[in-house]
């Protein structure tokens, strides 16, 4: 059996680590790249956002094309396992945010702190629902 020209670059480009389905030579994940592929957006803005060469962009989005059911399986299983580590340390340091929260402004920016109070409650108020 024979490997096309495209087959063998993709394998190149792509490879299993300990961290899962990397872009060779970097720290970037094919995980990384579906965040933006759910997303819809185009890869030139990948290539940007990740700082890739147009040659990785392309050979991951070919890869993720060419085994989407295993990519996808395993992109699933990524974004559970940060949910999952999000709520454990929400849950962990959420006597220290509320400790931080009551805390008083720091000394000689009290205007600033008050500033930045009533600039969360307008924000607070546009993102609750209307009535």
């Amino acid at each position: 059996m024979t490997s096309s020209f495209n087959e063998k670059a993709e394998k190149a480009t792509i490879a299993r680590t300990e961290r899962g389905l990397t872009i060779a030579g970097t720290r970037i994940t094919l995980y990384d790249v579906m965040d933006y592929v759910t997303e819809q957006y185009p890869p030139k803005f990948i290539r940007a956002m990740l700082n890739l060469t147009d040659e990785q962009v392309n050979d991951a989005l070919s890869y993720i094309e060419t085994h989407r059911q295993e990519v996808e399986a395993e992109y699933q299983l990524v974004l559970k396992e940060a949910e999952e580590l999000r709520q454990y340390y929400e849950e962990q340091n959420r006597e220290l945010v509320e400790k931080i929260a009551k805390m008083p402004p720091p000394p000689g920016r009290e205007a600033a702190w008050e500033k930045l109070q009533l600039q969360k409650a307008r924000l607070r108020a546009k993102l609750e629902p209307q009535t």
